[in-house]
């Protein structure tokens, strides 16, 4: 099972900040929307960090009440890691665990057309699992 097959299930949307917004904007955002981390991107098309949950929670162990103020280049991750449509889910599961990531950005000539999260490559290879052992039980059945 590829990455295209997630976002055919899901949709394109990425949601996106600007590397000038506020903390306090991302984390209404993150809020607004349900989700856990937002692409930083002035364009929405090319990514320059992430901004998690998780960064917005050290900042505001680094910098307390300050931290809604801050600008959210001052929080994100710079090192983005990203996909292709045809990436084998287990491959990216691989990469996200290992790096510690929970989102990736899907990026196709050059621009973004998705992103995933861990719980997504999760629920894709749980009904690939799914579907093989239903393969295997009907091929017992009727051998």
């Amino acid at each position: 099972m590829y990455v295209h097959s997630i976002l055919k299930a899901k949709g394109s949307d990425v949601a996106t900040i600007a590397p000038d917004a506020t903390v306090e904007a991302a984390a209404r955002r993150l809020a607004e929307r349900g989700i856990g981390a937002l692409v930083v991107s002035r364009d929405a098309s090319r990514p320059e960090g992430m901004l998690s949950e998780r960064d917005i929670a050290r900042g505001v162990a680094v910098y307390g009440a300050k931290t809604g103020a801050l600008p959210v280049a001052e929080l994100m991750s710079v090192d983005v890691v990203t996909c292709r449509p045809d990436d084998d889910i287990a491959a990216i599961m691989t990469v996200m665990t290992a790096r510690r990531m929970r989102h990736l950005p899907v990026m196709q000539d050059g621009r973004m057309c998705g992103i995933v999260s861990i719980g997504d490559a999760v629920k894709a290879r749980l009904e690939e699992i799914e579907n093989e052992a239903a393969a295997m039980r009907e091929y017992i059945v009727n051998a």
